[in-house]
C-alpha cells in the first residue's frame, strides 16, 4: 500500500494514480481527519524547502507520522521533488527515512517520467514478495 501526500498542484496524486494500487492520500488541510492504515506502506512525500532545505517534509506528513502506530507500519519512503531546487531536490524523502529508519527506496521529479512508473512498480512489487514472504 501507499501512503501519500500531493499538494494542490497534484504532481504526486498523478504519480501515485498512475501507478494504480491501493493508496491512502494525507488531507491537505489539518482539519482533514488523517488516514489510518492498517498494515505495512511506503510513503510518498514531496519536498517544499526553502533554500536552506527548512519546512522539507510538509507539517501533514509530520503529523501523520507523529503518531507512533503509523510511523511503525512505514516500511520506506519515496521522495519527489524539482532538480532546480539543486541538494534539496527529494529532501524530504532523506530526512523521512534517516528519522524513521527505513530505506529511500525512490526519488523522482514533479510527476515522474514513464521509467519512474516502471522502477517503482517493479520495486514495490519486489518489496511486497519481501513482506509477503513466509521463507525462514
Amino acid at each position: 500500500m501507499l501512503v501519500y501526500y500531493s499538494s494542490a498542484s497534484g504532481n504526486t496524486q498523478r504519480f501515485v494514480e498512475r501507478l494504480g494500487g491501493e493508496a491512502l492520500r494525507i488531507p491537505i488541510s489539518p482539519s482533514d481527519p488523517l488516514p489510518e492504515v492498517t498494515g505495512p506502506y511506503v510513503l510518498v512525500c514531496p519536498t517544499y524547502a526553502d533554500g536552506e532545505g527548512r519546512g522539507a517534509v510538509p507539517k501533514q506528513v509530520i503529523r501523520f507520522l507523529n503518531d507512533p502506530d503509523r510511523r511503525a507500519q512505514i516500511q520506506g519512503v519515496i521522495g519527489t521533488g524539482n532538480r532546480n531546487f539543486g541538494a534539496t531536490y527529494a529532501l524530504s524523502g532523506r530526512i523521512i527515512a534517516e528519522k524513521c529508519n527505513v530505506p529511500l527506496l525512490y526519488s523522482f521529479e514533479l510527476a515522474g517520467t514513464e521509467t519512474d512508473i516502471s522502477r517503482v512498480r517493479a520495486g514495490l512489487t519486489t518489496l511486497g514478495g519481501t513482506l509477503c514472504s513466509t521463507a525462514t
